[in-house]
């Protein structure tokens, strides 16, 4: 059953989370913050719902450490705040969180948030597995097929043989079609490819799984 992982210190609110969820999902919970890295180690969750305002720790760093920490940058972090704000939603995605909800939270649109997500994310891991490499490559906006001019230089979190993970300033939909270089002296063309998901839209600069429509012509696993 997929897993998720609660860190919030308010007791009535994980219980309330639990209650929501517990029929979809193996639900382990943590009120205390500073264990929360040591659990999403053992029990390897599918998703983390993060409070951001605890006493002991701060869910920022928490957030941060989640989506570096090699062993769970992969993991979605879901942040669960009664600290609104544009700003406060703009730090959290800066710092890698797939989603955003306020409290009180409305429960339906968690549980598709998280159901279509995780979808998203198993698709993409039976289509082709990832391996951790960093890559500096410059992608291109095409437009009906000719370059709009607007391009980003980025490097990539992982790479598989039709695929790469990146961050960039570019703000991005899915399905829009880039043009892929490999960044060096000279720079390679690596071939045609398109945005397949987007995370974090709005921040100063959103992830994209980027999915190639060829084979590349160039690129750094064959």
């Amino acid at each position: 059953m997929t897993k998720i992982l609660i860190v919030d210190d308010d007791d009535a609110m994980r219980r309330l989370i639990r209650l929501n969820l517990e029929g979809d999902y193996e639900v382990i919970d943590t009120g205390e913050p500073e264990h929360a890295l040591a659990l999403a180690l053992q029990h390897k969750p599918d998703a983390i719902l993060l409070d951001l305002r605890m006493p002991s720790y701060s869910g920022y760093e928490l957030c941060q450490t989640f989506t570096s920490f090699n062993s769970t940058q992969l993991t979605p972090v879901f942040v669960i705040s009664g600290e609104v704000g544009e700003k406060t939603k703009e730090r959290c995605h800066k710092l890698g969180a797939v989603a955003f909800f306020e409290k009180p939270v409305n429960f339906d649109r968690l549980r598709t948030s998280i159901a279509e997500y995780l979808k998203t994310r198993r698709v993409e891991r039976r289509s082709e597995a990832r391996v951790h490499l960093r890559v500096t490559v410059k992608l291109r906006v095409m437009e009906t097929g000719k370059s709009n001019g607007s391009s980003a230089v980025t490097t990539t979190e992982n790479v598989g043989r039709n695929s790469f993970l990146c961050a960039c300033a570019l703000q991005l939909a899915n399905g829009t079609a880039v043009d892929v270089y490999l960044v060096g002296s000279p720079e390679e063309h690596a071939g045609k490819a398109r945005v397949a998901r987007s995370e974090g839209l709005g921040s100063e600069y959103p992830k994209y799984a980027i999915r190639f429509d060829e084979k590349p012509d160039t690129w750094v696993i064959n």
